[in-house]
């Protein structure tokens, strides 16, 4: 039996009982629930901490994949006024002729993060056949909205100037970003789009962290649950946007789900758990996206938490939602 959720703040919109976790997801939450600990502002120091050791074990040798890959480092110019926007460079080698290219923005919440953090799987996706440009941009709260976007944009622009240097097919740039790197990269091809920026064949966003709301019928219906629920969502976005946070005057580049206008931007994968905080705005922004006459692939996979792929690899449903990333990705970039 469904109920009209109370709330504060939420849509008055009838709300039933909490999806259920796909069964191989649900076993592993059960194991992660003691050893995971919840996002919070008071937490967030040894929550980089823990990040940093993780992705230190994500090396150059590991990324390079036995000479699969030339791996670089690199320092571009960042934002007007601003520091210098690192990136991480990965092109295959053995291949002939430019190569289509993921411009790729990390999760983190909006708080955490480089630009290691899921990389390898991102290699995994490409087959190998794919350039990856990875960006590291300026976290919050330290730095807010639009500080993140802005070095994101930067590195784009920076990595369409460049792509005679980086072997890179200029007519084959793609962005993409999981969670908060989703929203991100939907905020990027929005600027990118409004300031007559970098053409992108498409834009992957996976599980993206759209709206600053956070009064979905799905994070009411999953709060408490999972990864990354509604009050960790609001510890991200608060740290993003301060006191602005669900008021209506928060950018469309900062939260893409308050965008008037989603005509004219390129082709869109978008994917997401049913039984996660973001299912129903990232459904919306899909179907926006239809509304105004444009191309949006969208998979809404049954039981998914948060970034179920990466939390439970071999889960059935882990291991289809690679697949279909992959092939729209080399139906995109035509490889």
């Amino acid at each position: 039996m469904s109920h009209e959720t109370s709330v504060p703040g939420a849509r008055a919109v009838p709300v039933g009982p909490p999806v259920p976790f796909d069964p191989d997801v649900a076993a592993v939450l059960a194991a992660l629930r003691d050893s995971v600990p919840r996002t919070t502002l008071d937490a967030l120091p040894a929550l980089r901490e823990q990040g940093s050791e993780m992705a230190q074990l994500v090396t150059a040798d590991q990324l390079r994949r036995a000479g699969a890959f030339e791996v670089q480092e690199r320092t571009v110019p960042g934002p007007a006024g601003a520091p210098d926007v690192p990136l991480l460079v990965c092109v295959p080698t053995g291949t002939t002729g430019p190569l289509p290219v993921l411009f790729y923005i990390h999760g983190g919440g909006m708080v955490a993060g480089d630009n290691r953090v899921g990389l390898p799987e991102l290699q995994e996706l490409t087959g190998y056949e794919a350039a990856i440009v990875s960006v590291d941009y300026r976290l919050a709260p330290e730095h807010p909205h639009p500080a993140p976007v802005e070095d994101c944009y930067a590195g784009l622009v920076w990595t369409a100037e460049n792509t005679a240097d980086l072997g890179i097919d200029p007519d084959r740039i793609l962005v993409a970003g999981s969670s908060a790197g989703g929203g991100l990269a939907a905020a990027t091809a929005l600027l990118a789009r409004d300031r007559g920026g970098p053409a992108l064949v498409g834009q992957m966003l996976m599980c993206p962290m759209l709206d600053d709301r956070n009064d979905t019928p799905s994070s009411v219906q999953m709060a408490g649950l999972g990864i990354w629920d509604r009050g960790e969502n609001e510890v991200g976005w608060t740290a993003l946007l301060g006191a602005a946070c669900g008021g209506p005057d928060v950018s469309p580049y900062a939260a893409p789900a308050r965008a008037t206008d989603l005509s004219n931007l390129p082709p869109a994968y978008i994917d997401v758990g049913s039984a996660e905080t973001f299912r129903d705005e990232d459904v919306a922004y899909a179907t926006r996206i239809w509304q105004a006459g444009g191309i949006a692939e969208l998979h809404v996979w049954p039981g998914g938490c948060h970034s179920f792929e990466a939390v439970a690899p071999h889960a059935a449903i882990s291991v289809a939602s690679q697949r279909a990333r992959t092939a729209w990705l080399r139906r995109t970039l035509s490889y």
